[in-house]
């Protein structure tokens, strides 16, 4: 796998298709990498102590690695 951690790349393919962003995590075992601000997901979270409010989470999920291209 060609990129790493803190390249910039852009979305080559799929819904987000132009979006630029910051690898966050790169995982070549898998051949995924998490693009910051690309592929967001809603996740709830739930309170863990009383009187802690419930949230839910926007958070940055895999996409495959040929989806991406490495720019300068």
């Amino acid at each position: 796998m060609k990129i790493k951690k803190g390249d910039n790349v852009i979305v080559i393919t799929g819904a987000n298709k132009g979006k630029k962003g910051k690898v966050l995590k790169a995982l070549p075992a898998l051949n995924k990498v998490v693009v910051e601000g690309v592929n967001m997901r809603k996740k709830a979270h739930k309170s863990k102590k009383k009187g802690d409010p419930s949230q839910i989470l926007e958070m940055a999920m895999p996409i495959n690695v040929s989806n991406v291209k490495k720019t300068d």
